[in-house]
């Protein structure tokens, strides 16, 4: 049912904690599921120098947030903005259907971080990113 590498990054989560000096930081969650991940990024230079997590979720939630944060720690903003959840998907070698939700949230984890980041600096996140899922027009997705 799940992968190898889904296992890995549940038994060994990378990036796990908080970051009390992060200068962006997302929160999202999936009512139907109980899901709920926040992000916190360290960016410097345009290059996020440093990416924590914390995830209250089952299995797939936390191995998608390990894999998201490994995927655009490093990068630049630019690079992090182009995440899709496919790829945080494919570098978990799959997901069963039924969790493909919890790619989605990662990604929109990444995205809100950034939104944060962007506020932060005094420019308006939605033409840069886009909805992040996580506004108050739309209260909630249906990730499924």
């Amino acid at each position: 049912m799940y992968t190898d590498k889904v296992f890995d990054h549940f038994s060994n989560p990378r990036n796990v904690g908080e970051m009390p000096d992060a200068n962006g930081v997302g929160e999202v969650g999936n009512a139907k599921c109980g899901d709920i991940m926040k992000m916190y990024l360290k960016i410097e230079n345009d290059i996020i120098v440093d990416v924590k997590f914390k995830t209250f979720g089952c299995g797939a939630a936390i191995a998608t947030s390990s894999m998201a944060t490994e995927l655009v720690k490093g990068k630049s903003i630019e690079e992090a903005l182009k995440l899709t959840n496919t790829a945080v998907v494919e570098a978990l070698e799959g997901l069963p259907p039924a969790k493909i939700h919890c790619s989605v949230l990662a990604e929109e984890a990444i995205k809100s971080a950034l939104a944060d980041y962007y506020r932060r600096q005094g420019i308006d996140p939605e033409p840069i990113i886009g909805c992040t899922g996580n506004c108050e027009c739309c209260h909630a997705h249906d990730h499924e």
